[in-house]
């Protein structure tokens, strides 16, 4: 007989201000799973297949923002290993500054992400992460009435805000949610992705929830939404976000601007926090990994498509900003996308983990 395997070690971090209702119902949900279905259905107690746990920098009371109390199970310096960490929502004026405010907690980030660790944030928690770096150069998406201030106070992470869930960093091992009880969302996609699609099935059966697909922006899209007050550089991001595949794209923005290359370059920096060329190569990636989502074409087709004529270039590139190859990023995630999908025109609700009950298991490697 082998032996059970052992529970996945779950932090949650809880900041001061936090949101009680999410931070403690996503340690519940993590709790349900593997436990609860078989009790209401054959009054059997298991252990759960997570094991949650609320930490903070210190272990002792803290005030949620509704006056609860809450009380962490363990300080940032002694709390167990984890295999996921989960930052819950925290109240804060959308362009209030968190500098200076949480250096315990986003070292202890930095530290468990350079490690390998899988981070995951509810609503505002998105801002902790970008404070910590951890989203430069990535997608994020947070509670729409953040959007705006997240993309003004950190330029170089690339909001996403029509999006309910956005899966970004390196390895995609970042996974972020909007606001309200998109929290629960989240829950059930790391349910699945760590436990297995029907323990997901099962706490969302027991807590009766629904999953609010309401779907996603194009990336270019975004982009040609968030305007500059510089308007010859909002005028070539708007141009660019049509034509990024074109041959030297950069060339001809510095032509349309009518500006010397010199300071075309630093103004571009100033507004995106990026150089010309590098928001190209964003651009371009988010489309090919939108591509290796969607369809079939082979790496050099999807190379060509996006203006790359050398395959073993794109895909160098490809894995040193994402962090796999594009045929570990398809193996990954064309199945999500399909799923997604699938759930608007065909399944209401939870179809999206239904149908995967019909497919290979939605793991993700597990842990």
């Amino acid at each position: 007989m082998t032996a059970e395997k052992r529970p996945l070690n779950v932090a949650i971090l809880a900041l001061p201000e936090v949101s009680g209702s999410t931070l403690h119902g996503m340690f519940d949900l993590f709790a349900s799973a593997g436990r609860d279905w078989t009790f209401l259905t054959e009054g059997r107690i298991r252990q759960g297949a997570a094991k949650p746990y609320i930490v903070a920098r210190e272990n002792a009371p803290i005030a949620a923002f509704n006056g609860v109390t809450i009380t962490p199970h363990h300080a940032l310096r002694d709390c167990p290993s984890p295999d996921l960490i989960c930052v819950s929502d925290f109240f804060i004026a959308p362009r209030e500054s968190c500098a200076g405010r949480f250096g315990p907690e986003l070292e202890w980030l930095r530290q468990h992400y350079r490690a390998g660790t899988v981070i995951a944030a509810a609503c505002s928690g998105t801002l902790l992460l970008a404070e910590a770096g951890l989203l430069d150069g990535h997608q994020a998406t947070t509670h729409w009435g953040y959007c705006e201030a997240l993309a003004e106070m950190y330029p170089k992470v690339r909001v996403q805000c029509g999006r309910t869930l956005v899966t970004s960093g390196e390895e995609q091992r970042i996974i972020m949610s909007g606001g309200g009880t998109s929290f629960q969302d989240l829950a059930l996609f790391l349910i699945a992705r760590f436990i297995g699609v029907e323990e997901a099935v099962q706490v969302a059966k027991v807590y009766l929830l629904d999953w609010h697909d309401s779907g996603g922006l194009p990336y270019a899209a975004m982009v040609s939404t968030r305007k500059s007050s510089d308007a010859q550089i909002a005028k070539c991001q708007e141009w660019l976000a049509d034509n990024y595949k074109r041959s030297s794209p950069v060339a001809l923005m510095v032509e349309m601007s009518g500006l010397a290359e010199r300071s075309f370059n630093r103004r571009f920096f100033q507004t995106t926090g990026q150089s010309p060329m590098d928001y190209v190569q964003s651009l371009r990636l988010e489309e090919a990994k939108q591509i290796l989502e969607t369809t079939a074409l082979s790496i050099e087709a999807v190379a060509q498509e996006l203006g790359y004529e050398d395959t073993s270039f794109f895909s160098r590139l490809f894995r040193r900003r994402i962090g796999v190859t594009p045929a570990q990023y398809r193996k990954r995630f064309a199945s999500l996308r399909k799923a997604l999908q699938s759930s608007r025109s065909c399944w209401s609700g939870l179809g999206w983990l239904l149908g995967f009950l019909h497919s290979p298991p939605f793991l993700y490697g597990g842990i």
